[in-house]
């Protein structure tokens, strides 16, 4: 490909984001997530069958970080909250307890958000979430992380999330979980 734009041609190892059919590149997208997150190969097929069916949810969306050629080096997606969905009956008697369960309501929730460990640290998780809630008609953003001071949730917490409960625990997750929350924009560092 001829490089025409005047400055230096794009560099091959830096990943582009953009949109992402995620319902189509759900192997991809679950590979990325089984290395940054450690799922297994029955995780990897519960897992499929919840991501295509959340990107049939109204106002899902998906973004990707893409080298050039097209390998998925990390993605994000999410949706308006829906009170009736799995995720929200299950964190909601914890965020009523903290006084925060109005949270659930006129959300986006971001579903999934991983990279894969080699190109973590370079600004990618960051650029994902705030590019896909940019886009968000709501005026806040939940999300759930594992509750431990991780990366992750250091990430989330320079971005304007905070706990809204901790120790959440979901159905066959042995490690407790805390539900975070921002409103929107997120801010730029």
């Amino acid at each position: 490909m001829l490089h025409t734009s005047g400055g230096p041609p794009p560099d091959p190892r830096k990943p582009v984001i953009g949109p992402l059919d995620l319902a189509a590149r759900v192997d991809d997208a679950l590979a990325v997530q089984a290395v940054a997150f450690g799922l297994t190969d029955d995780e990897i097929g519960v897992r499929r069958h919840i991501v295509q069916r959340h990107m049939t949810s109204p106002g899902a969306r998906a973004l990707g970080a893409t080298l050039e050629g097209g390998r998925l080096v990390g993605f994000v997606y999410g949706m308006p909250n829906d009170r009736t969905q799995w995720w929200s009956t299950v964190v909601h008697p914890y965020l009523r307890q903290e006084g925060h369960d109005a949270w659930l309501s006129d959300s986006f929730v971001i579903t999934e958000l991983h990279v894969h460990p080699a190109f973590q640290h370079r600004g990618l998780g960051r650029s994902l979430i705030t590019t896909l809630t940019d886009g968000a008609a709501e005026p806040r953003s939940l999300l759930s992380a594992i509750d431990t001071d991780s990366p992750a949730r250091a990430l989330y917490r320079s971005l304007g999330y905070q706990d809204l409960a901790r120790r959440v625990m979901f159905p066959s997750a042995p490690n407790p979980y805390a539900v975070m929350g921002a409103w929107l924009p997120l801010p730029r560092s």
